[in-house]
């Protein structure tokens, strides 16, 4: 008999049960939860149980949103109850709960605030995770403009920002392997207090950090210790100016509220498939309206890989109007009396009206203004805006047209139209029942063919771009045959092309193979710090230090500055020796033990690399 599912746990109520655990259970809170999740069973009365021994059973019995959300809800029978080591471990190894609202990630009604975090992805399409909330049926536009002053932070918010930093820095001295449930539940109660003081972005921000400490440790599939890295800058970057009583980047951003928008229409683009680690699948249909503003419509629910498969055609049920995703990507609608927030995001709430429009092929206006700027500008633009937001949000859409080189190992080689440079073209969900991998590998087999490609550029890899959807070029002879009432476009993530779909090429031959394409981040020395920094996440402060001993310290260093990077090895040198400083008194004892230092040499090592590349990245598609 296969073991339940473990329901998720608000952060506060784990943060508070390790709390109350002494010292010396503290210790042994790692062992205890392993195994926790294997033991767990269904009782009679629809509550989980999970058996220690004979004599201690700890029962869950999740409240109406399918969580654990106060401490009453976790018992055990053990004499130590609540205060033991049976229930503080069951608590921990359970998946996070989105504090918002009691569940990994939940719906909201009319009107409702909303954060921004979003569900993790297993590997993200653009470095950070940015699927689209799987708020049912709500639209999302592209970034909003950004207010005129900082409002500056609260005496409280200060407090809870300094709380937070601290619990931070500890966390990332301690690295992933120190980095046990007991560090975690400190930046736990950290985030939660950073929360009651309205600071949601920074605790989305630390709960970012602990789902990937627990990932890193249990070493699960889909994390990547380079997220984790970034994890880690973005939330003591938007902390450390909290603290201190300046406005932070994104840290300190208010909910969002919705008001009254008036009437919209909006425009079917594509339409992608949105499947996460937590269990959550979908779709997300992207739009436009007609002054060019990009949104996004969303139906992600639990469910995982089957849901994200079924919901691409699924009906959209917003206003009263009836339509399936597939039918809005390529078509439209006119929504009357639309709840909007300030960043734009409209809700489905009783006093909306839809009707669909005739939808609009992609060298119509105003979908066709995204194929004609030069892509160079596109992410030089996308990438200042994740520079200024502190936390990368997801980046906007891009439209090009390319010409198909072939296939150079993992991904697609292409040139974009007008002597633009070569990107390289990756799947947009790596997942192999998602046909994203498949039509690449089919566009790879047509080197000349001319494509119009919708995607969202990888700000975190050399001209890469993540396609969503694809079609003809007008004008173009040797370019795609769709069938007419897929309007000009396929959906890579649903749509499956086959033989038909392509034009026919007289007297093709072999494949020849294709060069990969130089890869500006791969060949600077700017991969040493990366390295550096990944390994105080891996290994904490101790890892530092070594690597900056001996021949160590000339292999990383000598190599920056070779390449003219003095920046980087002075900043990598500080970091390293910060690492080493340990003083102690005549009697061995430390005489300043905190990790604040090293968490700002840290921090300034991983700015000053985020920034670098960016440039590389930037110029890449130029």
């Amino acid at each position: 008999m296969s073991p339940e599912p473990l329901p998720p746990v608000a952060p506060d109520v784990l943060a508070e049960a390790v709390e109350q655990l002494s010292a010396r259970l503290r210790k042994k809170l790692d062992a205890a939860i392993e195994g926790c999740a294997e033991r767990a069973a269904r009782a009679a009365d629809g509550s989980l149980d999970v058996r220690f021994g004979e004599d201690a059973l700890v029962t869950l019995r999740p409240g109406p949103s399918g969580a654990v959300t106060e401490a009453g809800q976790a018992v055990c029978t053990c004499l130590l109850a609540p205060r033991c080591l049976h229930r503080a471990a069951v608590l921990g190894a359970a998946p996070l709960a989105d504090a918002e609202t009691g569940t990994e990630t939940g719906a909201k009604g009319e009107g409702a605030a909303d954060t921004d975090a979003v569900p993790e992805s297993p590997e993200p399409t653009t470095g950070r995770p940015a699927p689209p909330r799987p708020d049912a049926n709500t639209v999302t536009p592209g970034p909003a403009p950004e207010p005129s002053e900082a409002t500056p932070p609260t005496p409280a918010q200060v407090r809870a920002a300094t709380a937070l930093w601290e619990a931070a820095a500890e966390a990332l001295a301690a690295g992933v392997t120190a980095g046990g449930a007991v560090v975690q539940a400190e930046l736990l109660r950290a985030a939660h207090t950073a929360r009651l003081a309205g600071l949601p972005r920074a605790e989305a921000a630390a709960l970012r950090v602990v789902r990937g400490l627990r990932a890193a440790r249990e070493r699960g599939r889909g994390q990547r210790l380079g997220d984790l890295a970034g994890a880690f800058r973005d939330l003591l970057s938007g902390a450390a100016p909290l603290a201190s009583g300046t406005a932070g980047p994104g840290l300190a951003r208010a909910r969002r509220t919705y008001g009254q928008g008036g009437s919209l229409r909006v425009y079917g683009l594509c339409r992608e498939p949105v499947l996460s680690a937590t269990g959550y699948g979908g779709v997300a249909t992207h739009l436009v309206g007609p002054d060019g503003s990009r949104y996004t419509i969303s139906d992600v629910r639990p469910g995982g890989l089957s849901r994200a498969r079924g919901a691409g055609s699924a009906s959209v049920a917003l206003g009263g109007a009836v339509l399936d995703h597939a039918g809005l990507a390529r078509g439209g609608l006119r929504i009357v009396g639309a709840t909007v927030s300030p960043d734009g995001r409209l809700g489905a709430g009783r006093g909306v009206n839809a009707t669909p429009l005739r939808g609009l092929d992609w060298s119509e206006e105003p979908a066709a203004a995204l194929f004609a700027g030069p892509v160079g500008e596109a992410v030089a633009a996308a990438l200042d805006a994740g520079a200024r937001e502190g936390d990368a949000p997801e980046a906007a859409l891009l439209g090009c047209d390319v010409e198909v080189v072939g296939a150079a190992g993992e991904y697609l080689v292409a040139r974009v139209a007008g002597g633009g440079p070569l990107l390289r073209l990756r799947p947009a969900h790596p997942h192999p029942e998602l046909p994203h991998a498949a039509n690449l590998r089919r566009i790879a087999e047509h080197p000349g063919l001319v494509l119009r490609v919708l995607g969202r550029p990888d700000l975190d890899r050399a001209a890469t771009l993540r396609p969503l959807a694809v079609g003809p070029v007008p004008g173009e002879s040797y370019t795609l045959r769709l069938p007419e009432e897929w309007l000009g476009r396929a959906d890579l993530g649903y749509d499956r092309l086959q033989g038909s779909h392509f034009p026919r090429a007289a007297g093709a031959g072999p494949l020849a193979p294709v060069d990969a394409v130089p890869d500006p981040l791969a060949d600077a020395p700017l991969w040493r710090v990366r390295r550096l920094l990944e390994t105080g996440v891996a290994g904490g402060r101790r890892a530092v230090a070594e690597a900056g001993r001996g021949a160590d310290a000339t292999a990383l260093l000598a190599p920056l500055r070779r390449a003219g990077l003095g920046g980087a090895a002075q900043l990598a040198e500080a970091l390293t020796a910060e690492a080493d400083r340990r003083p102690r008194d005549a009697f061995g004892r430390l005489t300043d033990a905190s990790a604040d230092g090293y968490a700002r040499a840290w921090l300034a090592s991983a700015v000053h690399l985020a920034a670098a590349e960016r440039s590389l990245v930037a110029a890449s598609w130029s």
